[in-house]
C-alpha cells in the first residue's frame, strides 16, 4: 500500500514541504511508482517517519535522528523503547492533572484553608526526574546523575531561590521579546550572558567548570526552546522563545570569537 504526499501530511500535520526536505536529505526516502511519477510512501516509510516524528519530539536535530535511525535498524526494540517513555509521560500528565484538580476542588470549597491541602498532593507528577531519559540520550547518563545529584543535595531553601531566579529570568526574557527588544541590544545581551551563567553552574552541563557552556551546548539549546514547546512556553510563547534563541545566537558570536569561521 501507498500513500501519497499529500495524504501523509494530512496524517500528521507535517507540510509537504518538511517531507520533500526530508527526502531530498535523506532522511525519509519516498519511493515512486515510475519513473516520473509523484513521491509515495510505503509502509516502510511510514514506520520510519513515526520513529523520527517520537525523535524530533525530543528535541533532537536532523543529524542525530538520522544517525540514531541509522543505528537502530531494527524497528521494533527501538518502537518498544519509545512507548515506554510515552507511557510514562501520560502516566506523569495523568497525575499532573489529577493533582491540579484535587488544589481547586480543595481552594472552592474553602479558600482560606489552604495549609490544610497537602503538598504531595499538589506537586504530585511535577518531577524534575522525568527529564531523565531526554538528558542521557542528548548528553549522557554522567551529565544526568550530576544534575542530579547537585538539584537533590540541595535543601528546600536553596531549590526554592533557584525555582525563583529561573521564573525570574523567564519573565525577564518574556517581558523584552514583549517590548520588542534587538536580540543584539545591550539589553538581551545583558540577559544571554545570564543565561549562560545560569546554564553552565549546574553540574553535568556541558562547560560547567569552564566559566561557560559549550557552544555547541549552547546553540543547540537555543534551537530547542523554539522547536519544543514546553520551553516556548516559559518565554510567552514561540515569538519570546525565538527571541531568546536569536539573542543567544548573537551572544554566542561574541562569547566564543576563536570558533568563529
Amino acid at each position: 500500500m501507498y500513500w501519497s504526499i499529500q495524504e501523509i501530511a494530512r496524517l500528521t500535520g507535517v507540510t509537504s514541504r518538511t517531507l520533500r526536505h526530508y527526502d531530498a536529505v535523506g532522511l525519509l526516502p519516498a519511493v515512486r511508482t515510475t519513473a516520473s511519477g509523484p513521491r509515495r510512501y510505503d509502509r516502510t516509510a511510514v514506520v520510519r517517519l513515526q520513529r523520527i516524528l517520537l525523535l524530533r519530539d525530543l528535541g533532537l536535530g536532523l543529524g542525530d535522528i538520522a544517525t540514531l535511525l541509522d543505528s537502530e535498524q531494527d524497528e521494533v526494540p527501538a518502537l518498544r523503547r519509545h512507548l515506554v517513555s510515552l507511557r510514562a509521560e501520560q502516566d506523569r500528565l495523568a497525575r499532573q492533572i489529577a493533582s491540579v484538580e484535587r488544589t481547586v476542588a480543595a481552594l472552592e470549597q474553602d479558600p482560606d484553608a489552604k495549609e490544610d491541602i497537602m503538598a504531595q498532593d499538589m506537586l504530585d507528577g511535577f518531577d524534575h526526574t522525568r527529564y531523565e531519559q531526554e538528558v542521557t540520550e542528548r548528553w549522557g547518563r554522567d551529565a544526568y546523575e550530576q544534575g542530579d545529584r547537585w538539584w537533590t543535595g540541595l535543601g528546600k531553601e536553596e531549590q526554592d531561590a533557584f525555582k525563583a531566579d529561573v521564573a525570574a529570568l523567564s519573565k525577564a526574557w518574556a517581558d523584552a521579546a514583549e517590548a520588542g527588544t534587538d536580540p543584539a541590544s545591550d539589553e538581551a545581551q545583558a540577559l544571554a550572558a545570564r543565561h549562560a551563567a545560569w546554564l553552565v553552574a549546574v553540574p553535568g552541563t556541558p562547560g560547567h567548570g569552564q566559566g561557560r557552556p559549550d557552544k555547541g551546548y549552547l546553540l543547540g539549546l537555543a534551537d530547542l526552546y523554539v522547536a519544543d514547546d514546553r520551553f516556548a512556553t516559559s518565554y510567552g510563547g514561540t515569538g519570546g522563545a525565538t527571541f531568546v534563541r536569536d539573542a543567544l545566537r548573537v551572544y554566542a558570536e561574541h562569547a566564543y570569537p576563536e570558533d568563529a569561521s
